[in-house]
C-alpha cells in the first residue's frame, strides 16, 4: 500500500501569525483551515512555505460527517480542490455533526456553528461509516478524521470512544487524527480515561496528532485553542508516543496569539515530550477493545495510507436494509439536541440540563466571537453594547445560513426593534446593513403594516 508521508512537527497556520510561522525554525508542515483558503487565490505566505518544501494540509470544519445527512457534494468538491491546489498528501475533518433538521425531520435546518459530538451508538456508527466512504470516494487523497472535545454526553451510548474509533477504522480503513487535548477535555468533562481510550485505539492508523491548550472554569474544561498547552495534555501525548511513533504532531492555536517566542517554546516542549517518550520504545499496535482478539482487523499497517478505494465501500447508492431508518433516527435525535441548544426548546430526555446550559452559552458566545470577526464593523459601530445585544439576539434566533448571514440578521433585528437607542449609532448601523442587504428591513409597527397593505390594495386596482 501507499506509504503515508511522515510530517514531523508543525503548527496551525493562521493569517494572524503567518509571518511568524514563516520565520520559525524547525517547522516541517502546517495545517490550514480548509474553508478559509481559496484555491484560486492562495495566501502568499502558504505559497512561500510550499516553495520551501513545507507540507500544507487542509483541515475541514464544516462537512459534518457525523450528521444524519449524506455529505454535501459541493463541500466535498471544495475540499478536494483545496487538497489539489495545496499539493497535500491528505485532508482531515471531524467526527462531529454541525447541523441538524431539514427533510429527514421535516423541520427547519439549524446550524450549530460548532462541532458537536455524535452518539456512540450502532446507528450513528453505521451512518458515519457510510458518510466517510462517500467522502473517501470523492477525495483525491486519503482522509483522516479527528476525535472532538465535548461538554455533553449522549444518554444510552453503546461504546466507549476507543471502541467506536476502532470499529470505524475497521470498517472503512479511514485514518485517524488524534487530538490529545480533546482526550484531556473529555477526561475532565465526561470522566473518560485517556489511557483507556489509547488502549482501545488502533494507534497504527494515526495520521497525525493535535496538541492544544484550554482552561478550566467551574469544573468544566474549555478547549479554547487560545491558551498554553497544559502539562496533562503533554502527558497524554507522551503516553501515545510510548505506544507508536506518530507520523506528525501539530500545535493548534486559533486566537489570543502570544509572541512568536512563546509558540516556539511550546513547540520545543512538544518535541522534548516526543523524544523522551520515543527513546528506546518498540512500536507496537494498541490493544483491541474488549471482545476483540486484535488479529482479525483489516486496519492498515503502521505508516500505510488507505484511500477511499482501498476500503470496503459497500453500495452507497442502494443502502443496506435499515440504513435509512438509522439515518432518520439519528436525524431526529440530533435535531432535538441542537434545537435545545440554539432555539431554547425542551432538553431531550436523558441529557444533563446544567451541562446543556453550559454548552448553549458556549455556542452563543462563539457565535458572537465569529460574527465579530467576519463583520468587524459591528463591534466597532455598537461598541460595548455589541456582545450583550448579540447574546440576547442569539437566544431566540438560531443560525440558519452561516456567520455572514447571521451578522446581517442580527443587525436587521436590531433595526426593526428601533435599536440602538442612540440615533447616530442607529444611522451608522442602518447604513452598514443597507450596503450589504439592499432594501431596508420592513417595519413591524402596526401603522407601517397598514400602510403597506393599503399600497398593495391600491396597486392591485
Amino acid at each position: 500500500m501507499k506509504q503515508l508521508k511522515r510530517l514531523g512537527t508543525g503548527i496551525g497556520w493562521r493569517p494572524e501569525i503567518a509571518e511568524a510561522v514563516e520565520r520559525m525554525p524547525g517547522i516541517d508542515w502546517v495545517e490550514a483551515v480548509a474553508e478559509n483558503v481559496c484555491p484560486g487565490h492562495l495566501p502568499e505566505s502558504l505559497l512561500r512555505l510550499r516553495e520551501r518544501g513545507v507540507t500544507v494540509v487542509p483541515h475541514g470544519v464544516s462537512l459534518g460527517l457525523g450528521g444524519a445527512d449524506r455529505p454535501d457534494a459541493a463541500k466535498l468538491l471544495a475540499l478536494a480542490e483545496r487538497a489539489e491546489a495545496l499539493g497535500s498528501p491528505l485532508v482531515t475533518e471531524h467526527i462531529a455533526f454541525v447541523r441538524a433538521g431539514g427533510p429527514l425531520t421535516a423541520s427547519p435546518l439549524l446550524e450549530a456553528g460548532h462541532l458537536l459530538p455524535v452518539p456512540r451508538t450502532r446507528d450513528a456508527l453505521d451512518v458515519l461509516c457510510e458518510n466517510i466512504r462517500i467522502a473517501q470516494d470523492a477525495l483525491p487523497v486519503p482522509l483522516a478524521v479527528e476525535n472532538i472535545a465535548a461538554l455533553i454526553s449522549w444518554p444510552g451510548e453503546e461504546m466507549t470512544e476507543g471502541q467506536f474509533l476502532y470499529d470505524l477504522v475497521d470498517r472503512t480503513g479511514v485514518r485517524l487524527l488524534i487530538d490529545v487535548a480533546n482526550l484531556h477535555t473529555n477526561h475532565v468533562n465526561r470522566g473518560e480515561d485517556p489511557a483507556k481510550a489509547l488502549d482501545e485505539l488502533p494507534v497504527e492508523a494515526i495520521a497525525y496528532v493535535h496538541v492544544a491548550g484550554g482552561f478550566e472554569r467551574d469544573g468544566v474544561w474549555h478547549d479554547s485553542h487560545a491558551h498554553p498547552v497544559p502539562r496533562p495534555v503533554l502527558d497524554i501525548l507522551a503516553d501515545l508516543a510510548s505506544r507508536v511513533s506518530p507520523p506528525g504532531v501539530l500545535l493548534e492555536r486559533d486566537e489570543n496569539f502570544p509572541e512568536p517566542g512563546e509558540l516556539e517554546r511550546e513547540l520545543g516542549a512538544i518535541r522534548e515530550t516526543l523524544e523522551k517518550a520515543e527513546a528506546g520504545v518498540t512500536v507496537t499496535r494498541g490493544a483491541a477493545p474488549a471482545g476483540r482478539s486484535g488479529t482479525d482487523s483489516p486496519s492498515p499497517e503502521a505508516g500505510e495510507a488507505v484511500s477511499g478505494t482501498d476500503a470496503p465501500a459497500g453500495d452507497v447508492t442502494n443502502p443496506p436494509p435499515g440504513e435509512t431508518g438509522a439515518r432518520q433516527r439519528l436525524a431526529l435525535a440530533q435535531a432535538a439536541l441542537l434545537s435545545a441548544l440554539v432555539a431554547g426548546t425542551p432538553v431531550p430526555e436523558g441529557f444533563d440540563r446544567v451541562r446543556l446550559g453550559v454548552q448553549a452559552r458556549a455556542l452563543a458566545s462563539k457565535r458572537a466571537d465569529v460574527v465579530a470577526k467576519v463583520a468587524a464593523e459591528l463591534p466597532e459601530i455598537l461598541g460595548a453594547g455589541y456582545r450583550p445585544a448579540f447574546l440576547a439576539y442569539a437566544q431566540g434566533h438560531p443560525m440558519t445560513g452561516g456567520y455572514r448571514r447571521d451578522a446581517l440578521d442580527f443587525a436587521g433585528q436590531l433595526l426593526l426593534a428601533g435599536r440602538p437607542e442612540d440615533a447616530e449609532t442607529r444611522s451608522r448601523l442602518r447604513e452598514w446593513w443597507l450596503e450589504r442587504s439592499g432594501p431596508a428591513p420592513l417595519s413591524r409597527r402596526p401603522t407601517a403594516r397598514l400602510a403597506r397593505a393599503t399600497r398593495r390594495v391600491l396597486l392591485r386596482r
